[in-house]
């Protein structure tokens, strides 16, 4: 009878290509898991930004919602697309866009239950958007791709070319100081146990050596460079505080570490001209 082996976390190179592949196979894997645990506080149309619970229905960091009707906007990363839900009901023309097709399956589920307006699916790689030049008006991404990536500068690049000049995006990824503690909820989360200047990424792999999730660090400064290197404008760094109504564990993130430490960084960034 064969056992399955927990994969073997370490620190090592990993190419653009092995992390698509890890990425991939890793939310097919648990697309199921990851909707069961966290479904209920995503909501079915709800544009949350992060385990801090940011809504966008207050942020509006995609502009006020107001403004949203008619605009054509992409989702990158979009998992069972509670994000485009959202935006849809905005009187937004949104495309959710995952690489995962078990993820996008959760998302039929959902619309099939829901009386809410349909949302375009698209199964394809955030590095190859297949869209033309000026497709959107705005692409959003929470948690969303970039943190899985080994060339972000390469995605980036991708979302400016499909926005057209002057469009908005708007990302958040984990707020990088949290890579120099250790991915802990308790009080054992809360000691620098690396150095937060090492980019070296985190792989998950099985006996064989082949990667079964990858995630890849960049430094606040580095996000501020792959941003400008793409050719867009930042306009804002949001670090989101942990409010007092949500009591919830998520992984790493937790009340107690969210009052001391951010947890996610939002980034917003418009286009420049091609």
């Amino acid at each position: 009878m064969n056992q399955e082996h927990e994969p073997e976390a370490t620190r090592r190179d990993a190419s653009d290509a092995e992390s698509s592949r890890a990425s991939r196979g890793w939310w097919d894997r648990n697309a199921d898991e990851y909707q069961s645990e966290h479904g209920a506080f995503l909501g079915d149309d709800r544009f949350v930004w992060g385990p801090e619970g940011l809504d966008e229905a207050e942020a509006a960091l995609l502009g006020p919602a107001a403004e949203l009707k008619g605009r054509r906007v992409l989702e990158i990363g979009a998992g069972a697309a509670q994000c485009s839900r959202w935006l849809a009901a905005q009187g937004a023309l949104p495309v959710a866009l995952d690489l995962s097709h078990r993820q996008l399956q959760h998302a039929l589920r959902i619309a099939d239950g829901s009386e809410g307006d349909a949302v375009a699916l698209v199964e394809a790689d955030a590095g190859a958007l297949p869209f033309r030049d000026g497709s959107f008006d705005l692409a959003c991404s929470a948690y969303g791709a970039l943190p899985f990536v080994a060339d972000p500068v390469g995605v980036l690049r991708e979302v400016r070319r499909v926005l057209r000049p002057g469009g908005r995006f708007v990302f958040s990824v984990t707020h990088p100081i949290r890579w120099a503690f250790p991915d802990e909820p308790g009080p054992e989360g809360l000691s620098v146990a690396a150095s937060y200047f090492d980019r070296t990424p985190y792989v998950e792999q099985d006996e064989a050596g082949r990667a079964v999730y990858v995630e890849h660090h960049r430094t606040l400064g580095d996000r501020v460079r792959d941003v400008v290197a793409a050719g867009f404008r930042l306009e804002d760094v949001v670090e989101p505080e942990w409010p007092d109504w949500n009591t919830q564990e998520w992984g790493g993130w937790s009340p107690l570490r969210g009052h001391l430490i951010p947890g996610t960084a939002i980034f917003v960034c418009t286009a420049g001209a091609a």
